[in-house]
């Protein structure tokens, strides 16, 4: 198979099923983000030094390739394939890792600025990616497209997860929390 068809060279696409759409239709806004998302946590990866860690975010790729395949149907052309379905179990999972990961941690009093290690700095990277990508799919959804409650659910803790990794990953290296202060001039 080549990479290149050269089918998009004039600003279209194809979605699961083979309609065809602008390259620039909220449906390819909301998944190509999520594609972003999954490009930016193979850069988090790269620096994990916590294997735990590194398992679960590869986890989170492959989940999120369920996502993207649920976002690229178009449910009124053609059913969603088994494969692309979102679950309960897919959602739960990522509560289960910010629980684990926030017994690890002291209480959040106040707010932090995003930084930190390099590892703790790409995770909030991812968070805010993620959280585009959240407001590209609530975009698709108010054009009148059918988008599953466990597609949001799941994408929004996932930005949730984001914020407690990189708190993690600045412990994990010594590095403190960086709190806001707020300046009065």
């Amino acid at each position: 198979m080549k990479i290149y068809t050269k089918t998009g060279d004039r600003g279209e696409t194809s979605l699961v099923g083979g309609q065809r759409v602008s390259k620039c239709c909220e449906r390819l806004e909301s998944y190509g983000t999520v594609d972003e998302l999954n490009a930016h946590i193979g850069l988090l990866i790269s620096y994990q030094p916590d294997a735990a860690d590194q398992t679960f975010l590869t986890r989170v790729q492959s989940a999120l390739f369920v996502v993207g395949g649920y976002l690229a149907t178009d449910t009124t052309q053609r059913p969603v394939r088994t494969g692309n379905i979102v679950t309960a179990d897919m959602v739960a999972s990522v509560e289960q890792e910010i629980d684990r990961l926030e017994e690890t941690l002291p209480p959040l009093r106040l707010f932090i600025l995003p930084g930190g290690c390099a590892a703790a700095s790409q995770a909030h990277v991812c968070r805010t990616v993620c959280r585009r990508a959240e407001r590209e799919i609530l975009r698709l959804s108010a054009t009148g497209a059918e988008v599953d409650d466990l597609v949001l659910a799941y994408v929004n803790r996932l930005s949730d997860y984001f914020f407690v990794l990189a708190r993690k990953l600045n412990a994990d290296a010594g590095v403190p929390d960086i709190v806001w202060r707020l300046r009065r001039n």
